[in-house]
């Protein structure tokens, strides 16, 4: 072995130390100060609380000053975009949903939406399935900013904050389970429409939560606004302007809260959010602080956005009339919940030879899409999630990639914490909210 091969240093005939790379271990040496160089490496993460999933932050600091950081991500990878390709479009929702898990109705609605797009079909989606749509979204950005509000208050010591984030968010999740079965992971957009109606039950609880609601956002304000330390932890901290934002391609409430209006639901609306009346809530400063105050301004937002869904929901189908594409929403469950019910069954085998063949490709194969590609993006929690389809004309998808918001977002913590103190990494990574489910997916 040649003295190059060596995983080590080694000294030449001529007494000089070289590394493997063949770098000069002597040059490298005269560059660091050993006595006054007090810059060293922290790894902060992988771990689960404080870098809000499986992250992990590598830090140079010199003293408690952060003069690099770098984002290391793909702990969580779950090959979800891979996996769309051996499966029916149909079969689709069920994958992407699980991408991004606090916004799992987000991931499905702009999934729905693109193959919708390639279908044709955008404008005869029915007027009671686009209002459920919205109502579902809402909801679930509320839990999700939530869910912010709690994590980022623990992370910054606010204990008291967790537990009464989690609280609300399960009284949502309690609506979903009402509505779809799931507390998470739902399945429940669909190309077409949606799985099932909303039950009468669930209008009731969703009607409760939002009178509940703004007294519970007055505790929050009294518990963190006016306290000093939540103050001084939040305020001028991980400040990036409108200028880095859009450099970086950054979106959603850490756009706004720099100041720029830029909310997908009004700038390039779908789903009749035009027909709504919301503000787009901003904030002036660009730190951690007004991350904090446009979510909060969101969520009152979002309720207002449920309330009108509700006054809009009129008797109809939830799915569009094309049967090949409905299926399998209209498929009628035994009474073991395991398979098709023997009325269904009975009608099936008891028509013409076409309809049994007709029935089991559907199962099989699914429908297919014609050929093309589409680009739909709608306003998820954390900014533009952006849906890329390309079908080759078959039943199940050639492509389908995103363009995920925390993965995207993620670029800006060096921005945010280079020249900052290494305990405002954490308040920086949280108010950017990043889930690694979707950010790896």
């Amino acid at each position: 072995m040649t003295t190059s091969n060596y995983a080590s240093e080694r000294e030449t005939d001529e007494g000089r130390v070289f590394t493997v790379t063949g770098g000069d271990w002597d040059t490298i040496v005269a560059g660091t100060d050993p006595i006054n160089d007090e810059r060293i490496v922290v790894n902060m993460g992988p771990q689960h609380p404080s870098t809000h999933g499986v992250l992990r932050l590598i830090l140079e600091l010199e003293g408690e000053t952060v003069r690099e950081a770098r984002s290391v991500i793909g702990y969580l990878h779950t090959g979800i975009e891979k996996n769309l390709e051996y499966r029916n479009w149909v079969q689709g929702s069920t994958f992407v949903t699980r991408m991004d898990y606090l916004a799992p109705i987000f991931n499905e609605t702009a999934y729905a939406l693109a193959v919708e797009k390639l279908l044709g079909i955008t404008d005869d989606i029915t007027e009671r399935a686009t209002t459920i749509r919205v109502l579902m979204m809402e909801l679930n950005r509320i839990s999700s900013h939530l869910v912010w509000l709690a994590t980022t208050g623990m992370e910054l010591g606010a204990i008291s904050i967790m537990l009464y984030g989690f609280r609300e968010r399960e009284y949502i999740l309690d609506i979903f389970e009402t509505i779809t079965g799931l507390r998470m992971n739902h399945a429940y957009v669909r190309p077409g429409g949606v799985a099932q109606d909303v039950p009468d039950d669930a209008i009731v609880k969703i009607r409760e939560f939002l009178k509940m609601m703004p007294k519970k956002l007055k505790e929050y304000e009294d518990l963190l606004s006016g306290q000093p330390i939540w103050t001084e932890r939040t305020k001028n901290v991980a400040v990036l302007d409108v200028t880095g934002c859009v450099a970086l391609g950054i979106t959603g409430p850490v756009l706004r809260s720099a100041g720029l209006a830029w909310d997908l639901r009004k700038t390039m609306p779908y789903c009749g959010y035009e027909t709504y009346e919301f503000d787009v809530p901003t904030h002036p400063d660009g730190d951690v602080w007004g991350r904090y105050q446009v979510r909060l301004a969101e969520i009152r937002e979002s309720m207002k956005l449920v309330e009108q869904a509700l006054d809009r929901l009129r008797p109809g189908p939830v799915m569009v009339a094309d049967r090949k594409i409905a299926w399998p929403a209209q498929l009628a469950i035994g009474v073991d919940g395991m398979g098709n019910s023997l009325e269904h069954v009975a009608k099936i085998m008891g028509q013409s030879m076409e309809s049994l063949i007709h029935h089991f490709k559907l199962v099989t194969e699914g429908f297919r899409v014609p050929p093309g590609q589409v680009y739909v993006a709608i306003e998820a929690p954390r900014g533009e999630l952006g849906v890329h389809a390309v079908s080759d004309g078959g039943t199940r998808p050639y492509r389908v990639h995103y363009r995920e918001p925390s993965f995207v977002n993620l670029q800006a913590l060096p921005a945010m914490a280079e020249g900052g103190l290494i305990a405002d990494v954490i308040a920086g990574g949280a108010s950017l909210d990043p889930v690694m489910g979707g950010c790896d997916r």
